[in-house]
């Protein structure tokens, strides 16, 4: 059984007392919770208060981003050392947001998985079609040329802890929901696409989230499918009760 992953993307809100004051609302709401993995991303700017106040708890904490490169002349970037240095054990990559507003393409998100990687961060791959995409009937074809051009030159044993999130972006904000049926049928692709790369093993390990509008009341629907295994959430995990419900769906 693959264990399910709950992760909290927080996007751009919250300061560190605010990220503070989520983690001493939010743990003993969880604090017996151990079926799930549960992951929280704040901001660059919180990680550090966020592994603060985490410590001692099954709660990890993650990024939202990184670059590729371990140093360098890269005004406003963070690496992968950086990130592990403040204590945090996860990381986002590839998100929608980054390719629809930062220039993120398959090539980046490619050299940032390796780089993940390579420092021994657990990596978030986000892969998901646009609704022009999704109306045209190009979703297959979207998420396999993303797949494969994410797992590019990477071995199954350098990508053992590789975790995808399948994020339909015309679900992301805006309160549509691929229905549990339309998120199975692209985890199942995923899935394939992971078995060309990797092996049919490591496929079937491999862990593949939903994020796309997750909120308490369709987290149920959502994770009783077999091919979802757990969900990235955005605006629903930013109120500890709120992201609580939905890790104990």
């Amino acid at each position: 059984m693959r264990k399910k992953l709950i992760a909290a993307n927080w996007k751009m809100y919250k300061t560190p007392d605010q990220a503070r004051d989520f983690f001493r609302d939010f743990l003993p709401l969880v604090q017996a919770h151990d079926r799930d993995e549960i992951v929280v991303c704040p901001t660059y700017l919180c990680l550090d208060a966020a592994v603060t106040a985490a410590k001692g708890s099954s709660v990890a904490v993650g990024a939202q981003n990184l670059h590729w490169e371990k140093e360098g002349a890269f005004t406003g970037e963070v690496n992968a050392a950086m990130l592990l240095a403040v204590g945090a054990t996860r990381v986002i990559i590839g998100h929608s947001e980054r390719r629809q507003y930062f220039g993120e393409t398959d090539d980046t998100v490619n050299l940032k998985l390796k780089s993940a990687l390579e420092a021994g961060l657990i990596p978030i791959v986000c892969v998901g079609e646009v609704l022009e995409e999704r109306e045209a009937g190009l979703t297959d074809d979207v998420l396999r040329r993303q797949c494969m051009r994410a797992f590019y030159k990477i071995s199954a044993k350098k990508a053992a802890k590789l975790v995808v999130a399948y994020e339909p972006v015309w679900a992301i904000g805006t309160g549509k929901t691929a229905t549990p049926q339309l998120a199975s049928d692209a985890h199942i692709i995923i899935r394939g696409e992971a078995a060309k790369a990797f092996g049919q093993e490591f496929a079937d390990n491999l862990r593949i989230l939903y994020g796309g509008s997750v909120k308490p009341e369709n987290a149920t629907a959502l994770m009783s499918e077999p091919e979802i295994d757990g969900g990235l959430v955005g605006g629903a995990s930013l109120d500890p009760k709120s992201f609580s419900a939905i890790v104990k769906y």
